[in-house]
């Protein structure tokens, strides 16, 4: 019928757009991101490639504590990741600890140095 479309495109060059999360290959969202940063006023002008490059970094950092957390649920004879593996995880890793010194990770009680 005239003006049906079909289910599976035309192949008259039309492109589907990806969005820059996709295209990064990411799963934390680079708009929301972008959106952060912009409303957060850090600088004035704001480069395409840094709330792509920010997100990508945030990904990592989630994916390694993740990863450690893991390593010490299953060392400790656990299944689930607990706020308290993950504060060990961060406090037993000697880059992290650095980074995360002064975060508070909520239900865990702050260490008495």
């Amino acid at each position: 019928m005239p003006g049906e479309r079909s289910r599976r495109g035309s192949s008259s060059g039309q492109r589907r757009t990806r969005s820059r999360t996709a295209r990064a290959e990411l799963s934390f969202s680079v708009s929301h991101v972008e959106r952060l940063l912009r409303e957060g006023r850090y600088a004035q002008r704001l480069g395409s490639s840094a709330p792509v490059f920010l997100a990508a970094i945030i990904q990592y950092l989630t994916a390694k504590v993740l990863e450690l957390a893991g390593n010490e649920a299953q060392n400790s004879g656990g299944t689930r990741i607990t706020p308290q593996l993950v504060d060990m995880a961060v406090h037993n890793h000697a880059l992290l600890s650095g980074f995360f010194g002064t975060t508070t990770i909520s239900q865990v009680a702050p260490p008495w140095d």
